[in-house]
């Protein structure tokens, strides 16, 4: 069987007391750049004296295979830098991409829901987030873009996640009635595995 092509890459880590999470990405670039040389660092997102969310896009879309992935995943920990000892790397497949109206400002939010679909649930959730969830939270006042990805390796499967001007953007009216249509209430208890995180996100130097 051939290798996936991969669009992206998701590093999970939690940074040290003395290290910062844009060193540690760039340190992790670095690494994984002997793997796959055209590779970018596109995101650091972390919470307060927490986990991190470190994404790569890689330049254009490449087969990349588990084992390939574990390999670098454990070039990594064993690079012996304390925040990437226990890191988790995954393989990041693009289902969407959607701008949103608040494209080129900035963002200091990152709201990331992953969850696997309950078993036979799979295309009913997929056809929702892309049909009319992403899309319409991508559109909401706010919103600078969303991004919807399936995890190959260390899961939850489906990693929706948007950029956002701040956190109040998800109490707001327009946000709210997004998540409280009748197609929401009918897929979303069919979610499990499900983490929910909020993030601050970094300038990248």
């Amino acid at each position: 069987m051939s290798a996936p092509l991969i669009d992206s890459l998701l590093l999970r880590c939690t940074p040290a007391m003395n290290e910062r999470a844009t060193e540690l990405a760039q340190a992790a670039l670095a690494l994984l750049r002997e793997d796959v040389a055209d590779m970018r660092l596109v995101r650091v997102a972390q919470q307060p004296q927490g986990i991190a969310y470190l994404y790569f896009a890689l330049g254009s879309p490449q087969p990349l295979s588990a084992d390939q992935a574990l390999q670098a995943e454990r070039r990594l920990q064993n690079a012996g830098i304390a925040g990437l000892a226990v890191c988790e790397l995954s393989r990041l497949q693009l289902v969407m991409h959607r701008i949103g109206p608040a494209q080129g400002e900035a963002t200091p939010v990152h709201y990331a829901v992953e969850m696997d679909p309950e078993a036979g649930w799979r295309d009913d959730l997929f056809a929702w987030y892309d049909q009319e969830h992403l899309p319409g939270l991508a559109a909401v006042p706010g919103t600078a873009q969303a991004f919807r990805y399936l995890n190959l390796d260390h899961g939850p499967l489906s990693l929706a996640c948007y950029d956002l001007v701040d956190a109040e953007v998800m109490g707001c009216p327009a946000w709210l009635a997004v998540r409280g249509t009748a197609w929401s209430a009918r897929v979303r208890p069919h979610f499990t595995n499900t983490r929910r995180t909020m993030f601050d996100t970094q300038a990248l130097a």
